[in-house]
């Protein structure tokens, strides 16, 4: 297994997107901290894969949090070579209609809790001698634009540099940074969408193979970053969108 013997964290791991991660590292053969702050829900995912997985608390808004949450995971598992920064959340709102605090909201759980939580790891992988891997989670929406969701999409922009600078500063260490951006994925949040016809119909005219996306199609590109497969991947990218990115024209 291409990751065994590694000790991995996963932020927002309990459900969706995050534990699909979860599920594919394990399958490589890591061990997993599952930090979320749905304390229950992370339990529940780490019971599921028993002396693979724990659960630990973690707000990626308060960077205490953070960095408490990393000195248990160490602590719990051993030393950590492999991050995912996959925490997130999304506030839809207008754009003339939202407020500073609500924007700021999301920029300090996307963005400022992906750098912190990359730094904290970091310092611990270069203090270990450990040539790890960070894989943050950006979107299609790091380049693409939807108004309703504008701290959003400035946050996944963020990732996207942030991504690019970590992996220019972390590579004389041996470390490698990359990023997943995930374009129209079946979780909670787009089963809403999928319900209706009309927002399904939109959502297909802008997706090239007409489907929308597994979350285990997300976790196994994380696992390959993750992992010594991608040795010579950083500071990249990869959009894992059905050919969203690539489209010109819709009919």
């Amino acid at each position: 297994m291409s990751l065994s013997g590694c000790n991995a964290i996963v932020t927002g791991g309990a459900q969706g997107i995050g534990r699909a991660c979860v599920e594919a590292l394990i399958a490589e053969g890591a061990r997993v901290a599952i930090a979320d702050i749905k304390l229950a829900e992370a339990t529940e995912t780490a019971a599921a894969f028993p002396g693979q997985a724990i659960a630990l608390d973690c707000d990626v808004a308060k960077p205490d949090s953070i960095v408490a949450m990393v000195d248990r995971a160490e602590a719990e598992l051993g030393p950590i070579s492999v991050l995912v920064n996959n925490a997130g959340i999304a506030i839809g709102e207008d754009f003339l209609q939202t407020s500073v605090e609500s924007f700021q909201k999301v920029l300090s759980i996307n963005l400022v809790g992906t750098f912190v939580a990359s730094q904290a790891v970091a310092k611990r992988m270069i203090a270990n001698g450990i040539k790890g891997s960070i894989v943050n989670m950006s979107s299609i929406n790091a380049v693409l634009a939807i108004p309703t969701i504008a701290s959003y999409c400035a946050s996944k922009g963020g990732v996207a540099q942030l991504t690019k600078v970590a992996a220019l500063a972390l590579a004389p260490h041996g470390i490698r940074v990359n990023a997943v951006g995930p374009g129209s994925i079946m979780t909670d949040m787009l089963r809403g969408v999928a319900g209706d016809p009309e927002a399904t119909r939109m959502v297909m005219s802008r997706t090239p193979l007409g489907r929308i996306g597994d979350p285990s199609e997300i976790g196994s590109v994380v696992a390959f970053l993750a992992s010594s497969k991608s040795s010579y991947v950083t500071g990249e990218t990869i959009f894992v969108d059905g050919g969203r990115l690539a489209l010109n024209y819709t009919v």
